[in-house]
Parts: structure tokens; sequence; C-alpha cells
């Protein structure tokens, strides 16, 4: 009688992990090789710079006595949100950026669905709603300051003489608007010039919306305000938060309106306005050093959520896609 012994198979071996070739890494440093240099050049331009910054800021410096430059850790930090000047030009740049920030949005938003509508001169119009936002930050400054709050031959005065005039009002008030309401007067400029942004990235929302949807809801009965309320608004909330977060980044950093309309005075320095007074007029490195790394900072907490934002969108289309 013959026994048969069973004869198990042999597991095959895993293959041996795939050597990366030199000459892949040889590509691969070829193709990264033209981008090292722009990589050093921004480094020493951005983060050098950034890093001094950040080693002036825990020393007390002042240019004109150098030799009793020392050391002082957190103390500049401190001062930023202790010292009444400072606490102040913090609330004054959130008070001013929110202003700015919802009133452009606000606006940016009605001129968006005036603009999302077809009518004659369509484009005209949209060309002449862009322009305030291509102007230089300084000569828009100088034209509100100048050609509009003048008080002697400003356009606003003038247009209240004119009524005046046109309905018979004697001695009708002629205000000094930059004395009289002067943060006002910083926002009103800056809204003109950043409701243009705000506009077109609400416009590409508007037209990035899908068509039957719209037209399935205008068929069922649905109203105007139905349609916005419940379908356009949803749809523009990730347009809304990018709009609201990159204005912010830039009107958190905005020098040019106030220190042109009412060069810092009557409650209206900002925080950059702050960093320049106290450097180039008081001469406190470390300080204006701490007030500008606290900018920075803020800043970047903000960029960051502006960028998540974007991520968001750009997946979002890509789905669609």
């Amino acid at each position: 009688m013959t026994t048969t012994t069973a004869v198990r198979p042999t597991p095959p071996r895993p293959a041996p992990a795939a050597k990366r070739p030199t000459g892949s890494r040889a590509r691969a440093w070829a193709t990264r090789a033209p981008l090292l240099p722009a990589l050093v050049f921004l480094i020493a331009v951005t983060q050098l710079p950034f890093v001094a910054t950040l080693v002036i800021s825990f020393f007390d410096w002042n240019s004109l006595k150098p030799d009793q430059r020392h050391f002082t850790g957190f103390a500049n930090y401190s001062s930023v949100f202790t010292d009444p000047a400072l606490r102040e030009s913090v609330l004054t740049t959130v008070l001013l950026t929110a202003t700015v920030v919802i009133a452009s949005v606000v606006l940016g938003l009605a001129f968006a669905l005036l603009l999302d509508r077809t009518f004659f001169g369509r484009g005209f119009v949209r060309t002449l709603l862009i322009t305030p936002f291509l102007i230089v930050p300084v000569s828009a400054a100088l034209l509100w300051k100048h050609a509009l709050y003048n008080p002697e031959y400003g356009l606003f005065n003038g247009a209240l003489s004119w009524f005046g005039n046109l309905f018979g009002i004697e001695g009708i008030a002629q205000p000094e608007w930059t004395s009289e309401m002067p943060l006002m007067a910083v926002a009103a400029a800056l809204v003109w010039q950043w409701t243009p942004f705000m506009m077109l990235i609400l416009l590409a929302g508007l037209q990035s919306r899908p068509a039957e949807m719209m037209e399935a809801a205008r068929l069922d009965g649905a109203g105007p305000w139905q349609m916005f309320r419940f379908l356009t608004l949803p749809h523009l909330r990730r347009y809304l938060e990018l709009g609201v977060l990159l204005g912010s980044v830039y009107i958190v950093q905005n020098f040019d309106a106030v220190f042109t309309i009412t060069a810092g005075g009557l409650g209206t320095a900002n925080l950059p306005y702050t960093v320049y007074e106290t450097f180039y007029r008081a001469h406190e490195y470390g300080l204006a050093s701490a007030v500008g790394v606290v900018v920075v900072i803020g800043t970047v907490i903000i960029a960051t959520f502006a960028l998540r934002v974007v991520s968001s969108l750009f997946r979002e289309e890509a789905s669609r896609a």
C-alpha cells in the first residue's frame, strides 16, 4: 500500500523593493534646481528680515540712545496690549477693518447682483465699477482728501451748497469731514476702493450657479426673494467667506489712507501707522518691532483661514467637474 504525502506549496516570496535608480534622482534634482535660486531669494527677502525684527522686538532699543540698548524679554509685547495708546490703535484697527469689510461686502453683493443681469451697456458699467480698485492707494486717498472732503472746494460741500440753493435753504452746514468724522472719512475712502474687489469675487460666484437649479426653482413658482434667500445666498457662502477673509488681510495692513487723509490724528491711528510713528518718529526700534510682529501674526492667522476657504472652493469645483 502506497502512502501519498501532500506537499504544501511554498508561498511566493515578496519581491524585493525596487531601488530608485540613480538617474531618476538626478532628474528630480534637475527639475528642482532652477527653483533653488528663487527659494533662496525668497528666504533672504522675507524670512531673514522677519527673524531680525523678531530678535529686535525683545530689546529695549532707542536709536537716539544706542549705548543703553538691552534685552527686555516680552516687555515690549506687554506694552502693546497694556499701553493705552497702543491698545487704542488695536481697537481702531479692528473697528476700521470690520466697518470697511462689512460695507464693502454688502455693496459688492448689490453690484454683483446688478451685473449678473443682462442690460444694455453692462460691459461699460462693469468697467466703471472696477476702476476704483485699479487706482493707486495713495492717489485714491488724495482724491478723497482734496477733491471730495475739502471744506472750501470739495465736491461734497459743493453738492450741499447746490442743494441748498436749489431748495432755497439758507446757511446750509458745510462740515469739516476729516475733522468732524475722521474715522468714517477714512473708512468711506477704503470702502470705495475695496467694493470692486468684493464685487468681482461675488460676481464669479453668481455666474457659477447651476442654471438648471435656478430654472427649476423658477418653474416651481419661487419668487426673486425666495431664490436669493434659499439658493443664491447659500451658494455664495464660500465666496462671501473668501471676500471677508482676503479683505481683512489687506485692510488690516492699510497705511496709505490713514497717513494721507488724517495723518493718524483724531483717533484714526491703526497698527501700521503706529509702527511708523514708533519706529521713525519715536525711534523705539524694539517696541515698533513688537507691534510689527503682532500685526504679522494676526495677518497670518487670517490668511490661514483664507487659504482653507480657497482650497475648499477648489475641491468643490473639482468634485463638480
